[in-house]
């Protein structure tokens, strides 16, 4: 049995300590937000938060989240009240077809927890990891730059 906590609440999970934690945060636990991109860590779609730090979910033996905290796109906005990033997201209308977002907003806003005043270099160093299909970059850009108002 595995125990931390995920997006505030304490779970306990039956599962081989070597399961990746993307696969224990959907199938387990159905919080499908966090998305299935690459399995190798090189897109971005699963991107947590692991005690505050982005890690890619896919690569991430849920044995290292025991006794920590993981938080989800689920648990980025606790009580409805959107973060500052979602909020941006929306005003800059990022998404497209969506499929990376969750994983793009999970790692600005780590970043921006880091570094509240980036500039835009920082900001297209932090994101250079996540993919977008769709090409948004332009748009993600101008997000992180909102929310770091």
């Amino acid at each position: 049995m595995i125990s931390f906590s995920i997006n505030g609440k304490k779970v306990n999970v039956d599962v081989e300590s070597s399961t990746p934690l993307l696969w224990v945060i959907r199938d387990n636990l159905g919080l499908t937000g966090t998305k299935y991109g690459c399995g190798i860590a090189q897109c971005g779609c699963c991107t947590v938060h692991l005690d505050g730090a982005s890690i890619r979910s896919c690569i991430t033996p849920v044995s290292h989240a025991a006794g920590r905290s993981v938080t989800t796109i689920e648990g980025l906005a606790p009580a409805g009240n959107l973060h500052p990033v979602q909020r941006a997201w929306i005003e800059a209308q990022v998404p497209q077809c969506g499929y990376c977002q969750s994983g793009q907003i999970m790692t600005a806003a780590a970043f921006l927890a880091k570094n509240p005043h980036p500039t835009s270099q920082q900001i297209d160093q932090a994101m250079a990891g996540n993919l977008c299909r769709c090409g948004t970059y332009q748009r993600i850009r101008r997000a992180v730059a909102l929310a770091a108002k």
